[in-house]
């Protein structure tokens, strides 16, 4: 895997790349970084595809920019201002939870820059009131208290119901809280403000005109499948793949099955 720094604008990114042919950019949620993709970038999908997991900014080795609100606009902006960077040609874009809003603003902002789209453990709708307050809540509570008590609080609802004792949901749990504490107070309260006034994509859906693979896990309490179906059911000719025994963090908690179903889909898609 190789790290590129790329700086545009007052803005230094991280990516890491990983393999050749087509490029597929990577977008990973909150709070979180590149290491989400780290199962993917040293699997099977590096083989056909050069793997572009972004740090967007104020994650992973990208550093805080300054910004009170991460609007998921900006972040399409950065990851834009990265593929027109690595050679300004359509890339398979893959967003998880926060990176599928971002995958959305790059379709509404930048389509021609997208080759294809795979929205994972994600939704199209904006915040209701209740969320809006619970993101306002969890500003609080980082401020307050710090990055630990909160992503504590997100680690049932962000993986599968696993046994206590489970190996592999216990490194999960390791992996998840890791990514989850390094990241910056100050970007996971921009984060949040991002997220909870991001606007309503629903009516894009309809006019999305790259192929489209939808993921979800069958046990996601964040983006439950039905969401997701309804989500794909307003894509032209959307694929859907639900993942059994995972929560919202499909690429982490059964990285065969994802890679296998994203394969297949790009496979469809580059005709080869």
């Amino acid at each position: 895997m190789e790290t590129r720094h790329i700086e545009f604008e007052h803005t230094r990114l991280a990516v890491h790349l990983a393999g050749r042919g087509p490029l597929a950019m990577l977008i990973h949620g909150y709070p979180l970084d590149h290491r989400l993709w780290l199962d993917a970038l040293h699997g099977p999908l590096a083989a056909r595809h050069t793997l572009v997991a972004i740090d967007l900014r104020g994650h992973g080795g990208s550093p805080w920019c300054g910004d009170a609100v991460h609007t998921m606009d900006t972040f399409a902006d950065d990851v834009a201002a990265v593929l027109r960077t690595l050679g300004d040609e359509p890339a398979h874009t893959v967003g998880l939870s926060m990176g599928g809003y971002v995958a959305l603003a790059l379709w509404a902002n930048h389509r021609a820059l997208v080759r294809s789209l795979a929205l994972v453990d994600t939704r199209a709708a904006a915040d209701g009131e209740a969320a809006r307050a619970a993101r306002d809540a969890a500003v609080r509570t980082a401020v307050e208290q710090g990055r630990r008590p909160l992503a504590t609080a997100m680690l049932d609802k962000l993986l599968g119901k696993r046994a206590p004792d489970d190996p592999h949901g216990l490194l999960l749990r390791a992996r998840v809280t890791t990514m989850a504490t390094a990241t910056p107070v100050e970007t996971i309260v921009a984060d949040l403000r991002g997220l909870r006034d991001r606007p309503d994509r629903t009516a894009l859906l309809s006019g999305i005109t790259v192929p489209t693979l939808v993921v979800v896990g069958s046990d996601d309490a964040i983006t439950p499948p039905a969401e997701a179906r309804t989500m794909a059911a307003a894509i032209p000719g959307a694929e859907l793949v639900e993942v059994p025994r995972c929560g919202h963090l499909v690429p982490m908690e059964d990285p065969a099955a994802f890679a296998a179903a994203l394969g297949a889909f790009w496979v469809r898609v580059d005709g080869a």
